[in-house]
């Protein structure tokens, strides 16, 4: 007998995806928009009552699951807000896709079904302990304790985005705000001088406007010390957050995903020199710190178990 099909939504501060797939992570068929920040979370949930009718439909979908870019209030399954999009303060999502789709649906932040689908189809598997970071437009984590999610009182837990690190100019700040992907991108575009030959300047065809992770990512590859320099800074704010989780909880894996994680080593190998130096000595070399072995389809893979009732939380 084949596995049922279910509906993963990924809900977003840049993008929303729409799977159809199993629990097993096999997609089937996929949707994907761009948010539009001006039309905010109404614009958003046009698009999805819009489109996941059909897939539902066409593909005889058992239940939905949907993955939040925000704090969540499980039990009832309502957004609490978002840090990106305006017009998502205490939304009944729950309700609202369970009526326009005719199925049952829950709804977890997207980060825990993130950390949970690392856990149970990816970089986590067979660890007792792991921690899940994103870096997107926001940032935002997991922690997985004995084989079980931990979502404090139910309103969520492991917000590594928004605990303090020192930063340049000095003082503190929220991890999210200084080194999302968006905060990235933001300093590269007010900062990056532009000089002709550089390897971002000739990525973005002088553009300063075309800067992302992407094109920033392959002139660290090529060697723009500018850009390589942004990097180890970036690498340093996350490092010394993550450095912070993992004394508090020695995980065994230390799992990043989202947007900016995929530029690799120009990231990765500075993260872990930056999490080495600070964390605990009596736990140096008992983790690893590894890509989301997922990929783009973190999320959507976390939503899919979360539709087939295959989340365990503590």
């Amino acid at each position: 007998m084949s596995e049922p099909l279910l509906l993963g939504i990924e809900i977003g501060g840049t993008k929303i995806q729409l799977c159809v797939g199993t629990a097993g992570g096999a997609i089937v068929a996929r949707e994907r928009f761009t948010v539009d920040l001006g039309r905010g979370a109404d614009g958003i949930r046009d698009e999805i009552a819009r489109r996941a009718p059909a897939l539902c439909r066409r593909f005889d979908t058992r239940a939905v699951g949907a993955g939040f870019g925000g704090p969540v209030h499980s039990a009832a399954g309502r957004t609490i807000t978002s840090h990106q999009v305006s017009g998502w303060d205490d939304f009944p999502l729950r309700d609202w896709l369970a009526e326009r789709l005719g199925l049952p649906a829950h709804v977890e932040n997207d980060s825990n079904l993130a950390g949970w689908a690392e856990y149970r189809l990816g970089a986590g598997r067979g660890t007792r302990c792991m921690v899940y970071a994103n870096i997107g437009s926001g940032i935002g984590g997991c922690i997985v304790l004995g084989g079980a999610l931990f979502n404090g009182q139910g309103f969520g837990a492991g917000e590594i985005g928004h605990t303090r690190v020192p930063f340049a100019g000095g003082g503190d700040e929220a991890l999210e705000r200084v080194a999302s992907a968006w905060a990235f991108e933001r300093r590269l575009r007010e900062r990056y001088p532009m000089a002709p030959g550089a390897p971002l300047s000739e990525l973005c065809g002088g553009d300063r406007e075309a800067i992302d992770g992407a094109r920033a990512a392959e002139a660290a590859r090529r060697g723009d010390t500018f850009v390589l320099a942004a990097f180890r800074e970036e690498a340093e704010a996350v490092g010394i957050a993550l450095a912070n989780v993992a004394t508090l909880l020695c995980p065994e894996v230390i799992a990043v995903g989202g947007g900016l994680s995929l530029a690799g080593d120009v990231l990765f190998t500075p993260l872990a020199a930056a999490l080495e130096a600070r964390v605990i000595g009596a736990f140096r070399g008992a983790y690893r710190v590894v890509p989301a072995a997922l990929g783009e389809d973190v999320v959507i893979c976390g939503a899919l178990l979360l539709a087939a009732g295959d989340v365990r939380v503590l």
